[in-house]
């Protein structure tokens, strides 16, 4: 039985919620693969993916299955007990990776706080209370809490809340030499993101990332990756610190891990893992069944030679149309990225202008994303079909042709 629901529109918004964001002038109502339906039936081609996160599209048969199944049997029972979902999960990301020991939350930000909690109560144990600093980049995001937002190097994010953490410093991202000048035996980690995602898809080099894990061993320092975004198939490999080949001590994860649904994690080694001994971290939602069976799917269907191979051959059918758009309308100087997430450069004549470019986008029926103000950020679903890039893409050339003629 249905109960009628009160009509709602995007004026609601402005009216009952804190106004912290400003979301487009439509609102999404249903969506099915890389495809999605507004209010007034309108379709768009979702290249944003919910940020990332919607990793197999919308309304995914698999995803489905395995949440309406879960809703039928457990949603929550806290971590007073453990439950057979979490457990299937942890098994699945423990033997995909180098991590021995797998922690669950809610979303990024708060697999960071483990990570970042994890990494100087370390410090703290082995080495004593001194060694607790914590090296980040510049322009990095990890999150919106207090210390996520201060570890983050974007002070648009974290001024204006009173004192900051401290032992916290930010290094220029890419900069190995930076690095080697910031880091000593206070140090207790570097994190760094593998892909600097909100700040413009800024890939890391290879250099730098070895580079970074030997000033770590050599400092006893833990390596962080914030995989937040990269993880989970989006960069063809299942997380980005394999497509590098540089193992991190411990990683977070999130976005894509649940396809849609809030879900997030810490991986690490059975050594650093121990430290959080019981009582020393908590949450009361984290590792519940729902999001659990959920991304346990996301995993099967992600963690596979055809869709990881498929995500590759999508970045090449992206790159090259998008170079072309770019070249054709002089609204791109660079297409970078990896797998399927891109970045796009807007050339001197359009920086800034990324909303401009979200906003004609959304005109021609296509959902994109901005990182920062000059970069416009796709982040599609990494089993978009071949169809829906091509139209997808079409729309996004007619939104360049409409921006640049007038």
């Amino acid at each position: 039985m249905s109960v009628e629901q009160a009509p709602v529109q995007r004026a609601d918004f402005d009216q009952v919620m804190v106004p912290n964001y400003a979301p487009a002038a439509f609102i999404p109502v249903r969506g099915a693969g890389s495809r999605v339906w507004d209010q007034a039936g309108r379709e768009l081609i979702d290249f944003a993916g919910g940020i990332a996160v919607n990793v197999l599209g919308h309304a995914h048969p698999a995803l489905v299955g395995a949440l309406t199944e879960q809703a039928n049997k457990l949603w929550h029972v806290s971590n007073v007990f453990t439950n057979e979902p979490a457990l299937r999960l942890a098994h699945k990301l423990v033997d995909a990776t180098f991590a021995d020991r797998a922690f669950f939350c809610n979303s990024g930000a708060e697999a960071n706080e483990a990570a970042f909690k994890l990494a100087r109560r370390v410090a703290h144990d082995r080495f004593g209370p001194e060694k607790h600093e914590i090296i980040a980049t510049v322009n990095s995001f990890h999150g919106r809490t207090l210390f996520t937002v201060s570890v983050g190097g974007q002070p648009k994010y974290s001024d204006g809340f009173g004192p900051k953490i401290t032992g916290i410093s930010h290094v220029p991202y890419n900069d190995l030499d930076a690095l080697k000048a910031q880091i000593s035996d206070k140090t207790c980690a570097v994190v760094i993101e593998p892909i600097q995602g909100e700040s413009g898809v800024v890939p890391a080099d290879v250099a730098y990332l070895q580079g970074a894990r030997e000033l770590c061993d050599k400092h006893n320092a833990l390596l962080i990756f914030d995989e937040v975004q990269t993880g989970v198939g989006r960069t063809g490999s299942l997380f980005a610190y394999q497509h590098y080949g540089v193992t991190p001590d411990i990683l977070s994860s999130a976005k894509s891990l649940g396809g849609g649904f809030p879900i997030g994690a810490m991986l690490t080694t059975e050594d650093l893992a121990k430290h959080l001994a019981v009582g020393t971290h908590g949450t009361t939602y984290g590792g519940n069944p729902l999001a659990c069976a959920v991304a346990s799917a996301v995993l099967d269907v992600v963690n596979t030679p055809e869709v990881l191979a498929g995500v590759k051959a999508k970045h090449q059918k992206f790159k090259a149309r998008l170079e072309q758009i770019g070249e054709k309308y002089g609204l791109f100087t660079q297409v970078r990225g990896v797998g399927l997430l891109i970045g796009c450069v807007l050339s001197e004549a359009w920086k800034g202008k990324a909303k401009d470019v979200f906003n004609a986008a959304e005109k021609e029926g296509l959902m994109v994303l901005q990182a920062g103000p000059d970069v416009v950020r796709f982040a599609p679903s990494l089993v978009v079909e071949d169809a829906d890039i091509d139209e997808g893409l079409n729309r996004f050339e007619r939104a360049a042709a409409k921006l640049t003629q007038a």
